[in-house]
């Protein structure tokens, strides 16, 4: 049974920083593409950003640019992304994805998805 766990959310201060994990199970997870999702309180759910098996390929939503990073432990069947300069604007549940498409994982269709992990950004 595949199963993706997120853990790291949490209470932040703006300006603040935390680091999300996931961690995968019942899969080969080098071999699928990886990817972070949130969703905030009434509204839709939003691609923030994607990492290839080898992370040849990485992409950013526009918002999280220069502020976060996504990596990835193949070998620990773990991804992570690290968020800094946080803003109250990042707060949502995150949610992390795996999909062998590169192209399904960054439009969030299909896959395995984890049940999410809350951040708050606020003082």
């Amino acid at each position: 049974q595949v199963q993706l766990k997120e853990s790291g959310g949490g209470l932040v201060q703006p300006g603040g920083s935390l680091r999300l994990s996931c961690a995968a199970s019942g899969l080969v997870f080098g071999t699928y593409n990886f990817g972070w999702f949130r969703q905030a309180p009434g509204k839709e759910r939003e691609f923030v950003a994607a990492a290839s098996p080898s992370t040849y390929m990485i992409k950013y939503a526009d918002s999280v640019k220069g502020r976060f990073t996504i990596s990835r432990d193949n070998g620990r069947e773990t991804g992570y992304l690290q968020m800094n300069s946080l803003k109250p604007e990042d707060t949502a549940v995150y949610f992390c994805t795996a999909h062998p498409s590169w192209s399904n994982v960054i439009e969030g269709s299909g896959g395995y998805w984890g049940q999410g992990t809350q951040v708050i950004v606020s003082s």
